[in-house]
C-alpha cells in the first residue's frame, strides 16, 4: 500500500505536466517551476546544513570498528578507529566515494541443518553496497552529462565523458551506459524492499517515494532521448536561457520534455526535507566526522553555558559553624 500511494504520486506528477504543458503551460513547467524548484533547494539545503551545524556535540561519539590509537607496539586501525584529523579526511574520503562502512555490511539468517536445529548465522552482504555504489556513481556521471544542455561551447572533457560512457555505440542515438546500469540499481534497490521482510516492515511512504521518483526521472529522460521525437536543440536553447535568466521557452520541445523536467524540478524541491539529504549530512555526522582521540585531548563541548560551581571548600567554609556544631570534624586545614 505505501508503495502504491508512491507509485500514484508519481503518476499524478507525469499527469500534471503532460497536461499542463500540452494546455499552454510551457512557460509555467519551463521557466518558474525550474527557478521555483531550485530555490527552494537552495534554501532548504541550507538551512539544513546550517541546522545540523549548530548543533551542539556534548561528547565524541565517532563510530569505531577497530583498535584505538594506544601503545606503540598495538597496531592501530586508522581509517576506523582515526585518531588525528588527516586520519578523519581519509575515513571521509572512503565513506563518501567507496561506501566503506556499507562495504562491511552483515546479515543475519535463521538456518536449519542436518543433526542440528535452527541456528543464527552471520555472513557478509556485498550485494547492497555494489548496487549502491553502481547508483550513485551512475546517476553523478548523468548529472555532468547533463552540462552540455547549459554550456556553448561544450568543454572538450565534457564529450570525453559522453564519448567513453557511449562507447560501444550499440543504437542510434548512442546508448549510454549509466542509463541501463541507472535503471537496474534502481530497480534493484525497490525490488529489496518487497522481497526482503525485515527491510519491508521498516519501509515507509517516505523510502519509496524517493526511489519511485528517481525511477521517473531516469525513465522520462531515457523516453526523452531514446524514443520521443524531441527538438534537442530546443532543449539545450532552454537550457541556456534558465542559466542566462532569460524567461522565455522555445517552441515544439515536446510534453515529453516538460515531464522530464518536472520531475527533475519536484525532486530538487523535495530533496532537503527528504532522506536523500543524507548527502549533505554525511559531512557534518559526528559519528564520521572526528576523530576518536578521547584518550590523549580532553573534549568539551563549545555550546556548554558557564556554570557557577560551588566548591566543597567553598560548601564547607559557608556551614562551618553547623557542621562543628553537629560535632563533625573539617577536612580543612
Amino acid at each position: 500500500m505505501k508503495a502504491l500511494v508512491s507509485l500514484v504520486f508519481v503518476l499524478l506528477l507525469v499527469a500534471i505536466a503532460w497536461i499542463g504543458s500540452e494546455a499552454g503551460g510551457e512557460v509555467v513547467f519551463g521557466v518558474v517551476l525550474p527557478y521555483a524548484a531550485f530555490l527552494v533547494f537552495l534554501v532548504g539545503f541550507t538551512w539544513k546544513i546550517v541546522k545540523w551545524a549548530r548543533a551542539p556535540v556534548p561528547f565524541r561519539i565517532p563510530t569505531t570498528s577497530g583498535q584505538q590509537k594506544s601503545l606503540p607496539w598495538i597496531r592501530q586501525a586508522r581509517f576506523d578507529n582515526p585518531a588525528t584529523g588527516l586520519q578523519v579526511v581519509g575515513r571521509m574520503a572512503l565513506e563518501v566515494l567507496l561506501f566503506r562502512s556499507l562495504f562491511q555490511n552483515t546479515k543475519a539468517e535463521m538456518r536449519t541443518e542436518k543433526g542440528r536445529g535452527p541456528r543464527l548465522v552471520f555472513g557478509g552482504d556485498k550485494s547492497l553496497w555494489i548496487v549502491s555504489l553502481i547508483f550513485h556513481w551512475t546517476f553523478l556521471v548523468i548529472l555532468i552529462r547533463h552540462l552540455r544542455f547549459f554550456l556553448d561551447p561544450v568543454p572538450g572533457w565534457l564529450l570525453t565523458l559522453g564519448n567513453l560512457d557511449a562507447f560501444f555505440q550499440v543504437s542510434v542515438p548512442a546508448l549510454y551506459i549509466t542509463d541501463v546500469l541507472v535503471v537496474l540499481a534502481l530497480g534493484i534497490l525497490l525490488l529489496r524492499r518487497f522481497t526482503n521482510s525485515q527491510v519491508r516492515a521498516i519501509s515507509l511512504v517516505s523510502d519509496y517515494f524517493p526511489l519511485l521518483l528517481l525511477l521517473g526521472v531516469v525513465i522520462s529522460g531515457i523516453v526523452v532521448r531514446y524514443f520521443a521525437k524531441t527538438d534537442v536543440v530546443g532543449v539545450k536553447e532552454l537550457g541556456a536561457n534558465l542559466l542566462t535568466l532569460r524567461l522565455s521557452v522555445p517552441a515544439g520541445i515536446g510534453a515529453q520534455a516538460y515531464v522530464h523536467l518536472f520531475l527533475v524540478c519536484t525532486l530538487l524541491a523535495y530533496f532537503p526535507f527528504s532522506k536523500l539529504m543524507h548527502a549533505g549530512g554525511v559531512f557534518l555526522s559526528p559519528t564520521r566526522n572526528l576523530a576518536n582521540n578521547n584518550r590523549m585531548v580532553r573534549h568539551i563541548n563549545p555550546w556548554n553555558r558557564p556554570v557557577a560551581y560551588h566548591r566543597f571548600e567553598d560548601w564547607e567554609k559557608e556551614f562551618a559553624k553547623e557542621i562543628e556544631d553537629a560535632g563533625y570534624e573539617l577536612e580543612r586545614d
